[in-house]
Parts: structure tokens; C-alpha cells; sequence
């Protein structure tokens, strides 16, 4: 999948490095499972199993998301695609030095069109840590609407969180295309 500046795809074994990297940052990893620094050989181990899954089942999948113009992994975008291949699951993560410049909205949105239009399905979710103003906000931009609030749901790091959740139906993200 390509954007305008970004091309979505596959992983392949040569991002490993990079995905070490930027997922050893610590303002990366503080709303995310893996703890900071996440070592080369964990990364090897991750980008084998990315590239292993199909985005067409059931499970996960990874997309690494390349700056075009660059030719460098900036990030990832994750979909669990549930069983009934109707329903969603989606996270993302963007290096720090390429937050705030719209690239995970770009990314995230055209995952969103991919899910809805080419693989119709009918409802995609997300969830952040509460404190994670920066991904909520995101969500929002792209449509999601706020549907709960689940307190300390997740011990992780040592802390109990609050986890938000969001969702989007298929007629929301296609009904776009008219506004």
C-alpha cells in the first residue's frame, strides 16, 4: 500500500535494527507491552514472526511503515483480524522523531480503507492506555468514537492503567468520502 508519503508493507528480515531502535526508546515504549531497551535479538525474533503472517487471517499482523522518500521503517501498524474476518483490532507505533507530523494519521488511515473497503469489514477497534492522550486524539481524528472506559484494566510495568476503547463501523469510515 503506498500514500503519499508513505509505503505500507510487509516486514522484512533488514528492519530488524531499526525496529530495535526505535522500539528502545523510552517515550516509544511507555504505553506499550515490550519494555525499552527491546534488543536486537528480540527484534529478529519480532520481524520473523511479522513476516510470517497474512493480513488476509485471522491473528496478527504487522505493517512496517516506510517513509517513501527516505527509504527508512518509521514504524508499524498492528491488525488483529478476529475470526469471523469482519471485526478488528488495530495499535500503531511511529518513532519519535516522526511524531506529530501526520504520519501515523496517513498510515492508520490507510490501513482503516484497506479493512473496510478491500476486505469489508463491518467494525474495527482500538484501545490505548488513558494517559495516551497523543494515540486517543489520533483515533478520534480518524472517525473512532469513544465507547468506554475500562479502570485499572491493565497491570503492566508495575502499575495498574486505565484503558480507553475506541471503535468505528464501516458505514462511519466510508460515509467519509461524502463530507
Amino acid at each position: 500500500m503506498a500514500t503519499e508519503r508513505l509505503i505500507l508493507r510487509r516486514f522484512r528480515g533488514a528492519d530488524a535494527a531499526t525496529l530495535s531502535d526505535y522500539r528502545s526508546d523510552p517515550a516509544v515504549a511507555r504505553y506499550q507491552s515490550w519494555d525499552a531497551p527491546f534488543s536486537l535479538e528480540k527484534a529478529e525474533i519480532a520481524v520473523r514472526s511479522f513476516a510470517a503472517s497474512s493480513p488476509d487471517e485471522p491473528g496478527w499482523f504487522q505493517y512496517a511503515i516506510e517513509h517513501a522518500a527516505e527509504r527508512r521503517l518509521i514504524g508499524d501498524v498492528a491488525v488483529r483480524l478476529h475470526d469471523n474476518l469482519k471485526q478488528a483490532e488495530v495499535g500503531f507505533t511511529l518513532a519519535t522523531p516522526y511524531q506529530g507530523k501526520g504520519f501515523a494519521t496517513e498510515a492508520v488511515s490507510a490501513v482503516l480503507d484497506r479493512l473496510f473497503r478491500l476486505q469489508g469489514l463491518h467494525r474495527v477497534m482500538g484501545e490505548c492506555d488513558a494517559r495516551n492522550t497523543a494515540s486517543a486524539a489520533l483515533m478520534e481524528r480518524l472517525g473512532f468514537t469513544r465507547e468506554g472506559l475500562l479502570r485499572q484494566q491493565t497491570f503492566i510495568k508495575g502499575e495498574w492503567t486505565d484503558d480507553l476503547l475506541f471503535g468505528l463501523l464501516a458505514p462511519e469510515w466510508l460515509a467519509r468520502d461524502r463530507t
